[in-house]
């Protein structure tokens, strides 16, 4: 009975570990008909057991490993452990799989064969890996591209052949060092930082870079580096491949710069630019800003080439490329299209303003002599201007576009830009004549400066007054400063302007000093344009002040709260210049731009202007006032004067005298009048 017990326990153990081995289990009747399965072979076949039952193992698998079974049972002898390969016929997608296997016969009692059991164990990983490394063997001592085996801390380890013949280094001369011996100094160490986080986080890195040989030499490598990892998933190594792609750079180089580059002016080419604007127009439609197209096309040019000959019309058109070059920052393309035709592509440029004033620099810049060895000569431009998205939305169009506003500035008279857009067309004509017409204005006389008192609200006696310039026009009559001091600062003309209405301001605050108003001052407004110029004005304002025995108080400079945003260097110089020589400085319109009390402090502003907007509302809106009251009140708390612009009423000069603002300036008390005008109010 006890031995019935242990028979079934036996039999148990048996049936669970057939049923659950992670290995193949078969049991096949001595005609090789299936007899039982278990599941990891049915999973391995990707079967259900219940397609066996009936099935013969080399009919539904045909293989010649059948003589390895008939040898079996002719020798009753088992099999043990042996790799074939074989192929699924109805899995093709599997490939070849390769199988460990043991074959045993079981026998009865009359010694015959009864059943046939044989294991199974997938190797077909291990196999490819084997194979693998074989191969990878062959091709590490074989291989025409140079190798390099690096440890974990990026010592070299092992070299091949041909990277001693690439780089003139053996084994023993590098081994254990760092690869950096290699390194040529071509490339910037955010070059080597990018390449070291693309090896940490994703184990590969393959680019182009530079490097040199034992002898120094420089040598163009194409460098693969793949990381291997050991079974923790720590680096065990890294392996780099080395291709030599020197002469292949070299001749890269020659053929790209025939495609692109324009081999008189060095600029890009044609060919070049039409890529480049393409480029720049998916950046500019991705992002949503626009870009302007400038096309430049020279006057006069056919002339000077066929009257001084071709080599000095090459030596012209490579200064031209020059000058263009200057008129402009580093992130517009310029090309040189062919002939005497140059382009200029101005980026994320959404400004008319700028763009425009980009054009006018240009032109004035190329209408300047060009010395050709002994010869002098003079041309023009006419340029065109077209812009995406309004004037088109891919290359073809742009450069037709431009094309035709170029030629239109050439049947306009030459020497000037034009913009394609109709709406915009009759504006910038306008606008070119304005400008053409602002470049003659000063020497012409057409310029007036008008002055409008400046009040102290306790006393009610006109204590200053502000200087602003009018224009006089021709033939358009009064222009007013909002259409032309933009184009003034565009072009750089503000500069000489600003120059002459401070010399007339400090002229009218010398008379009236004269004429018994020994402490008046007159505000002149000073440009942005002017501060960040190149010359330095200050000195030369102080000095005119003295030699008209005037103090530095006399002039109070009005600025506004962009400069002081935007202040380098250079304009804080300026401005504290200005205040240690004694002269007040005031800031316009205060309030409408972001008001930082910290820039109030930093260049010892000695007025605020409250803007009009804020002013002219103050008798009907609460806020308004409250807010006037609030600038009034902090302003004498940083030991601040207040002038309140824009007062009409005297309802508000009323409310402002109450809010202890100091001085006001406005219609109430006079528009901006002539000089002469302005001293009859004082008298």
């Amino acid at each position: 009975m006890a031995a019935d017990s242990e028979t079934i326990r036996q039999l148990k153990l048996a049936e669970t570990f057939f049923k659950h081995s992670v290995s193949c289990l078969v049991i096949l009747d001595r005609e090789y008909n299936f007899v039982r399965v278990n599941q990891a072979y049915a999973d391995a076949c990707r079967r259900d057991i219940a397609e066996f039952e009936g099935r013969n193992h080399f009919e539904l698998f045909p293989s010649d490993t059948q003589l390895i079974f008939d040898e079996v049972v002719r020798t009753k002898r088992p099999f043990i452990t042996f790799t074939r390969a074989f192929e699924f016929i109805d899995q093709p997608e599997r490939g070849t799989t390769y199988w460990d296997w043991t074959l045993v016969p079981v026998l009865d009692a009359r010694d015959e064969i009864e059943y046939l059991v044989f294991s199974l164990v997938e190797v077909t990983e291990r196999k490819r890996a084997e194979e693998a490394l074989r191969i990878a063997s062959l091709v590490y001592q074989h291989s025409s591209d140079a190798m390099m085996v690096t440890d974990a801390t990026n010592k070299i380890l092992a070299i091949n052949e041909a990277f001693t013949q690439l780089t003139g280094y053996e084994l023993s001369e590098v081994q254990g060092k760092n690869p950096n011996v290699l390194k040529s100094g071509r490339q910037s160490a955010e070059f080597y930082q990018a390449m070291w986080r693309a090896l940490d986080t994703s184990g590969h890195w393959n680019g182009e870079l530079w490097d040199k040989d034992k002898n120094g030499a420089a040598i163009a490598l194409r460098l693969v580096i793949n990381t291997v990892y050991d079974d923790s998933g720590n680096i065990a190594q890294r392996v780099a491949l080395l291709s030599d792609i020197t002469e292949r750079k070299k001749q890269d180089d020659v053929i790209w710069k025939q495609a692109n580059i324009d081999s008189l002016t060095g600029l890009p080419n044609r060919h070049m630019f039409i890529s480049q604007l393409r480029k720049q127009l998916s950046i500019a439609k991705e992002s949503g800003k626009s870009l302007a197209l400038l096309l430049i096309d020279l006057d006069q040019f056919k002339e000077i080439n066929d009257a001084l000959g071709h080599d000095k019309g090459d030596i012209l058109l490579v200064e031209v490329a020059s000058r263009i070059a200057e008129c402009v920052d580093e992130s517009a393309t310029i090309a040189r299209l062919g002939g005497d035709e140059f382009t200029v592509i101005l980026p994320d440029c959404q400004d008319e303003i700028q763009i425009t004033a980009v054009a006018e620099t240009i032109i004035a810049r190329l209408v300047q002599v060009f010395q050709l060895g002994v010869e002098r000569a003079y041309i023009s431009a006419s340029i065109g201007i077209a812009q995406f998205p309004d004037d088109g939305l891919d290359v073809e169009n742009l450069l037709r576009h431009a094309d035709q506003a170029m030629y239109a500035a050439k049947n306009a008279g030459r020497n000037r830009y034009c913009l394609f857009t109709d709406t915009l067309q009759e504006a910038a004509q306008s606008r070119m004549s304005l400008s053409n017409d602002l470049r003659d204005a000063l020497k012409a006389g057409e310029f007036l400066v008008y002055y409008q008192p400046i009040v102290e609200l306790a006393s009610g006696k006109i204590l200053k007054a502000e200087a602003l310039i009018r224009w006089q026009h021709p033939v358009r009559g009064m222009v007013s400063p909002v259409d032309f001091i933009p184009l003034a600062e565009g072009s750089g003309l503000i500069v000489e302007i600003g120059e002459w209405v401070f010399k007339q301001a400090a002229e009218q605050v010398r008379r009236l000093r004269s004429m018994k108003l020994p402490d008046f001052k007159i505000s002149v407004n000073v440009s942005p344009v002017q501060f960040r110029h190149d010359r330095d004005f200050t000195e030369t304002w102080l000095e005119h002040l003295a030699a008209s025995g005037l103090p530095a108080n006399s002039i109070v400079i009005e600025i506004t709260e962009g400069l002081l945003l935007d202040a380098t260097e250079g304009v804080a110089e300026k401005l504290l210049r200005f205040r240690d020589a004694g002269a007040h400085v005031a800031l316009d319109d205060f309030g409408t731009g972001y008001s930082s009390l910290a820039y109030l402090k930093k260049f010892d502003i000695d007025y605020i202007k409250i803007d009009r907007v804020f002013v002219r509302n103050i008798d009907v809106d609460a806020n308004d006032l409250a807010l006037c009251e609030a600038i009034i009140m902090m302003a004498h708390k940083l030991g601040l004067a207040v002038i309140a612009e824009g007062v009409e009423s005297t309802a508000q000069r009323d409310l402002l005298l109450a809010a202890g603002c100091d001085f006001a300036q406005g219609y109430l008390y006079s528009p901006p009048v002539p000089a002469q005008q302005f001293e009859k109010l004082m008298f």
